[in-house]
């Protein structure tokens, strides 16, 4: 593949920007707003996030693909990004764990992925000039169709995404024989998120994004979760009555990323789109109880207005962003109720933020 002439291909960016690549062999168009993640390493996990639905995914580490792919590093059943920009691609991979070449790992969904952009000089420009939809395609012959269907996408504000990454039917996930259950919505979740529940020795049953209170305390659950998830959090209202039931009732509940969202507007709070979101394995966060700081994962393009948590009687703020000060965790007074805006379970990245979990469980 690597000897052959490859196609042209382009990113149009929603302001006339346009930056040139080359296509990796998968013909088409794709649209989506465009995001970059920092990470070095672990990008099958960030294809597969749920919580990057909607988005083109801009990779800054020079290399992807040279690991190849594997099922077990599987957040969900398909690729959720909406199309790959990176520099250079890898068509051969060394892992003896791999079981297939990432290009036909997109090729198998159909997913558009172009190579040999100057990456580069593509984050630099979304840093300064902020998240904004693109289209990635190689039919560059279409230009004047695809900027008149690129200035008809709709923004990620107001955008709910959820529902379209949701589980349709409540499943189980993890040992029948556990210690505990916990009911969990599904927003987007991860399945490394499951998998962190499950350590604990907890049984899941996971519910649809507009699930009802009612159906969940039918299981008779220790503890609910809310997942992280793609999207404006502003429209799930069904999900946001949900938060509002639990802590009514002071159930235990734990919110990840869109949950985190969730249960601050429940509690009258409001949430922002970023100028740009948090995406990569090594963002500093402080936790503020143990004046710890902690290496987490993030991804995420809203965040919680951090001048209303602070007024609101009834919340304190857990950990905060080093970089920009954001909320980055949220617990409730006298209430067993706490969320974080970042992934603790880490799929890919470090391990530091892993004893929420437990702190989950210790509220049952």
């Amino acid at each position: 593949m690597k000897y052959q002439k490859r196609k042209e291909a382009i990113v149009l960016l929603a302001d006339g920007t346009t930056f040139f690549g080359k296509s990796i062999g998968i013909e088409g168009s794709s649209f989506g707003e465009i995001c970059f993640n920092t990470g070095m390493t672990g990008y099958q996990e960030i294809f597969t996030d749920p919580s990057y639905y909607g988005q083109l995914m801009v990779a800054a580490n020079a290399h992807i693909g040279n690991y190849g792919t594997t099922p077990i590093d599987n957040q969900s059943e398909t690729i959720k990004i909406s199309g790959l920009i990176c520099k250079n691609f890898s068509f051969q991979h060394t892992r003896p764990i791999g079981t297939q070449d990432l290009l036909e790992y997109f090729k198998s969904q159909n997913v558009v992925a172009i190579s040999d952009v100057d990456t580069r000089a593509l984050v630099s420009y979304i840093r300064d000039n902020g998240a904004m939809n693109a289209v990635v395609t190689t039919e560059i012959d279409r230009l004047e169709e695809l900027k008149s269907q690129l200035a008809d996408q709709p923004s990620m504000v107001g955008l709910e995404l959820a529902s379209k990454v949701s589980t349709k039917e409540p499943y189980y996930y993890g040992n029948p024989d556990a210690k505990y259950k916990v009911a969990a919505v599904d927003l987007g979740v991860k399945k490394s998120i499951l998998d962190n529940l499950a350590l604990q020795d907890v049984y899941v049953k996971v519910f649809p994004y507009d699930a009802k209170f009612e159906e969940l305390e039918a299981w008779n659950p220790n503890g609910y979760f809310l997942s992280n998830g793609p999207g404006d959090p502003e429209p799930l209202k069904e999900a946001q009555e949900l938060a509002k039931e639990i802590i009514k009732r002071d159930l235990p509940l734990f919110g990840i990323c869109l949950g985190h969202q969730v249960i601050a507007i429940a509690n009258g709070v409001s949430t922002f789109k970023m100028f740009n979101g948090h995406r990569g394995i090594n963002h500093p966060v402080l936790n503020i109880e143990t004046g710890k700081g902690e290496i987490t994962s993030q991804n995420h393009g809203f965040a919680v207005n951090k001048e209303e948590a602070e007024n609101h009687p009834d919340i304190e703020i857990s950990h905060v962003h080093l970089n920009d000060k954001t909320v980055a965790g949220l617990k409730m007074n006298n209430k067993k109720c706490f969320s974080v805006q970042y992934h603790p379970e880490a799929s890919p990245g470090p391990n530091d933020s892993k004893y929420l979990f437990s702190n989950f469980v210790n509220n049952f």
